[in-house]
């Protein structure tokens, strides 16, 4: 029986983790659960699957959170707090497998952690190896960790790989890598409309149950511009050899282009809990409570080339991975900070790509090569970001 952590328990990665778990009672004993501020969500979890350790990042309602945890049949569990707790149960001796699934930045110092420690990374947070490129996949190379990727795409092309394939080199007999993309709420959406979508228009996303902040990064494409800088780390491959294709029945997940002409595709439902079982039995295989595809209620399938003018975070994205060095923590931070304020309604939706172009403009790809520069990269970023914003609002 394997132990797992799960960073990220109550949004819709961990969920659909747990559910998975579930499932194979007698192959993971769930040791540690964590959540931000979600505390009745991350109660409930506990009360169903017993954990040694739950997270509270969020101080404030860790207190709250033992309170419940006290007058309840689980009282002996233990309960950290706090962001630097991430990294304590994300490396115990009796986990084995980390489920990365905590959105943005916040999820990258406990994912490299993890990986430093040797563990299984299960990895779902696209952010921290965008962030910390190279970095991180050194440390998993250094440590001897298995980096098992999550993303629907990355899995499928995981997937589509030779056997016995490892993350982070390239396999010479493939030509190139073919990203699938949904294409999003707003894939027919006349630009001049655009401007003026509203928050729960751009999380409505028509094929995936995603948070907030994914589905927004979903209808700029910038999710997908998050997923190209990772599929070059994770496949080793250079940003030309990758092509982005928008097939909005998101039935393929992601194809390999082999050099001997054959194209070979992953197929599935769109259910996150195919690429979450995938990896976590791997290298076997196990039910994961997806309904099998009907190929005749399909029946057809589009594919179409993103239009950089509809989807210009795409076009920052190809550019921030050929600058290299702090660029794409560049991009993300200040993508994390826009996205925000679209949220919070204090920019308008085609404001986002404006104010990341506006904060790459103010930096130079100088190096990423430790944590410390990665880390003041995306700080500076953040405040780079938010001049931009008070720039436009003004």
């Amino acid at each position: 029986m394997k132990g797992i952590c799960i960073l990220g328990a109550t949004g819709s990665i961990g969920v659909s983790t747990l559910d998975v778990v579930g499932r194979h009672p007698d192959l993971y004993k769930v040791v540690a659960l964590t959540a931000n501020g979600n505390i009745d969500g991350l109660f409930q979890q506990c009360m169903q699957h017993r954990p040694e350790y739950a997270v509270v990042v969020d101080e404030a309602k860790a207190a709250d959170f033992c309170e419940k945890i006290a007058a309840s049949p689980i009282a002996d569990m233990s309960v950290l707090s706090g962001p630097r707790a991430l990294e304590q149960v994300a490396t115990l001796a009796n986990v084995d497998t980390v489920m990365a699934a905590i959105v943005g930045a916040a999820g990258l110092l406990p994912t490299l952690a993890a990986a430093k420690a040797g563990k299984t990374v299960l990895l779902a947070n696209k952010e921290a190896l965008v962030m910390s490129g190279q970095i991180f996949m050194q440390a998993v190379s250094a440590s001897g960790a298995t980096l098992l990727p999550i993303d629907s795409e990355h899995n499928a092309i995981f997937q589509c790989m030779p056997a016995n394939y490892v993350a982070g080199h390239r396999a010479k007999q493939a030509r190139r890598i073919l990203l699938t993309a949904s294409g999003g709420p707003f894939r027919k959406t006349p630009l001049e409309a655009l401007p003026d979508v509203t928050p729960e228009q751009a999380v409505a996303h028509p094929k995936w149950d995603m948070g907030r902040k994914i589905s927004v990064d979903s209808a700029t494409m910038m999710n997908k511009g998050l997923e190209l800088i990772e599929a070059c780390l994770l496949f080793d491959m250079e940003p030309d050899d990758i092509q982005v294709v928008i097939h909005p029945q998101s039935i393929i997940h992601s194809m390999v282009d082999y050099v001997d002409g054959s194209v070979l595709a992953q197929m599935g439902n769109p259910d996150m809990r195919t690429p979450i079982a995938h990896a976590m039995a791997w290298p076997e295989r196990f039910d994961s409570g997806v309904a099998p595809l009907n190929i005749f209620e399909v029946a057809h399938m589009d594919f179409e080339q993103p239009d950089l003018q509809r989807f210009p975070c795409l076009k920052l994205a190809y550019e921030a991975i050929k600058a290299g060095g702090i660029m794409p923590t560049v991009l993300n931070a200040a993508n994390e900070i826009a996205v925000d304020a679209f949220l919070s309604e204090k920019v308008r939706f085609t404001d986002i790509a404006l104010i990341i172009e506006q904060s790459m403009a103010r930096f130079a790809p100088e190096s990423a090569d430790t944590l410390d520069l990665v880390l003041a990269a995306d700080r500076k970023a953040r405040d780079v970001a938010e001049q931009v914003i008070q720039a436009l609002s003004a």
